[in-house]
């Protein structure tokens, strides 16, 4: 059993068990989570619609940062150039129960 959950502006694959990374949410370590839920998908059963009931909720570990994205822009024959640096932040859950 696995359902497809939303978080953020992003949609993931989740079983129980199953560690993800989400973006940074104001949750402290080992409070839960409930997640929004898209689909789930138990053995040939496929529910996409009249998901009120249906919930994820997930343990947070802690946070974490995703890899450094540098960015650089350059106009040629100005003398303009500039970097710049990012580095996401996440908050890593697990996942602990799918109900429907």
């Amino acid at each position: 059993m696995y359902a497809i959950v939303r978080s953020g502006s992003k949609q993931q694959k989740v079983a129980v068990g199953d560690v993800i990374e989400i973006d940074q949410v104001a949750a402290g370590v080992g409070e839960t989570l409930t997640l929004p839920v898209v689909m789930v998908v138990d053995g040939e059963n496929v529910t996409a619609s009249g998901l009120d009931q249906a919930s994820v909720t997930a343990e947070v570990l802690g946070g974490t940062k995703g890899p450094k994205i540098v960015i650089q822009k350059y106009k040629n024959k100005t003398g303009y150039k500039k970097r710049q640096g990012h580095r996401q932040k996440y908050t890593q859950v697990k996942v602990t129960d799918i109900s429907l």
